[in-house]
């Protein structure tokens, strides 16, 4: 009787962490396109930034002042060796993924981002020399088909969009394969991410934004019939891209790694149909199924995985033993390399 109460209490927790993990990502994803879209603020470096600036007061209440987490310490020197460069990595997966939201509709950037899995193998296997089982590459195809059916098929197709989506891609995986060099020895959580790597972000993005986008913003605030509720909105996305970050580190440790997967592609298909039911954006029947082959080829591709990582001590693995030292200092992602650094 009691296992069975147990046994449902972790049942009602994993749902419930899903649908709050679900309930913020899409939230956050959809007030983002808002802002570019409906409130004409057209400035995602600042949106970034924004993001970053909160979150980094999030991360310092969380840990600092309501100490529902422990702070894990880092050396001062290797801030800066360490975690500078990967901030800089990160900050460019954020903006990027802003950018891409301005100029091409929630759906095809959302079927995009699912991209990541395969720039993550090909970038692996390409710069780092690493080999792969044959089913991992096989799990790709999918997803690689149905990214290229979506962007021929996408009816509101912007290519700096694309572009900048792709590229996040790439970020995203960068950042993903190096964080296991560069942080060798740290065992970050979502909540420490964010408390060591969001201010040096908002260094970084700070004086490129005030440059390229001061004059931008200061014309529309001049200019937009409501300014002050519309910049509510734009700080609230900062606060609610902070939580989605909390939300991220209590799914992780509600579920197992097979019901992250598979609830991180519903997730894409829940963003997709919510931002099509708000914006309107034309989606054609090809666009929709290609949109649907991607996320079942990301879906078989974290099965793969998950299948491979639970052969038997001395059963041949994918990848094959590192030649060099380089090689080790950059393992295989595993299944959280879909993780949503959205702040």
């Amino acid at each position: 009787m009691e296992e069975g109460r147990l046994c449902q209490w972790s049942v009602c927790r994993s749902l419930l962490a899903i649908v709050q993990w679900w309930g913020f990502n899409v939230t956050v994803i959809i007030i983002n396109k808002w802002i570019f879209q409906k409130l004409d603020f057209k400035f995602p470096l600042s949106v970034s930034c924004v993001h970053f600036i909160t979150s980094s007061f999030g991360a310092y209440m969380v840990i600092k002042v309501l100490k529902l987490k422990p702070l894990i310490v880092v050396d001062p020197e290797d801030r800066w060796k360490r975690i500078f460069p990967m901030s800089f990595v990160f900050c460019i997966n954020i903006v990027l993924g802003n950018v891409s939201l301005r100029y091409i509709p929630v759906s095809f950037m959302q079927t995009i981002k699912s991209f990541t899995p395969a720039t993550t193998v090909i970038l692996q296997w390409l710069v780092w020399r690493k080999y792969f089982d044959w089913r991992i590459w096989a799990s790709l195809i999918p997803i690689v088909g149905g990214i290229l059916l979506t962007s021929i098929t996408e009816l509101s197709f912007n290519m700096f969009g694309f572009c900048a989506a792709l590229f996040g891609c790439l970020a995203t995986s960068t950042k993903t394969i190096l964080a296991e060099s560069l942080l060798h020895g740290y065992k970050f959580d979502s909540i420490n991410t964010v408390y060591y790597m969001a201010p040096f972000a908002t260094l970084i993005l700070g004086v490129p934004a005030m440059l390229l986008e001061g004059n931008g913003i200061m014309e529309w605030f001049e200019t937009h019939p409501s300014p002050w509720p519309a910049l509510i909105i734009i700080f609230s996305s900062g606060v609610l891209a902070f939580c989605l970050n909390f939300s991220i580190f209590y799914v992780i440790h509600s579920t197992t790694a097979v019901t992250f997967n598979v609830a991180g592609n519903l997730k894409v298909a829940v963003a997709v149909l919510i931002s099509w039911m708000i914006f309107k954006n034309p989606i054609s029947g090809l666009n929709a199924v290609g949109c649907g082959i991607t996320l079942v080829g990301c879906t078989f591709y974290g099965y793969v995985r998950h299948l491979l990582s639970q052969q038997p001590p001395g059963t041949p693995r994918t990848p094959r033993t590192p030649r060099n030292r380089m090689e080790q200092l950059l393992p295989l992602v595993n299944n959280n390399d879909k993780l949503d650094d959205k702040i």
